[in-house]
């Protein structure tokens, strides 16, 4: 059995690392919608390059960065309404 004070500490190394990666995940959302801007402008101006990086990164970075942005915004409403659900 685990001491009933490592449970706790546990719980908080995982929230902060977990507050940590959607910070990050923030970021990354943040700086593809400057960065597709960006590309729209500059396809305008006949610069295919960077709108071109965008589209082969859009699969495997964006999409999961943005899953993951929606998910923990959904997972946070709820576990919110659970405790107030709780209180009552």
């Amino acid at each position: 059995m685990t001491a009933p004070d490592s449970s706790p500490g546990l719980l908080r190394q995982l929230k902060g690392a977990m507050d940590t990666v959607l910070v990050v995940d923030v970021f990354v959302v943040i700086a593809g919608a400057l960065w597709f801007a960006t590309a729209v402008v500059l396809h305008s101006q006949k610069v295919e390059a960077p709108l071109e990086l965008f589209q082969r990164l859009w699969e495997p970075l964006f999409t999961p960065a943005i899953g993951l942005l929606m998910g923990a915004a959904l997972l946070s409403g709820l576990l919110g309404w659970w405790q107030q659900r709780g209180q009552r």
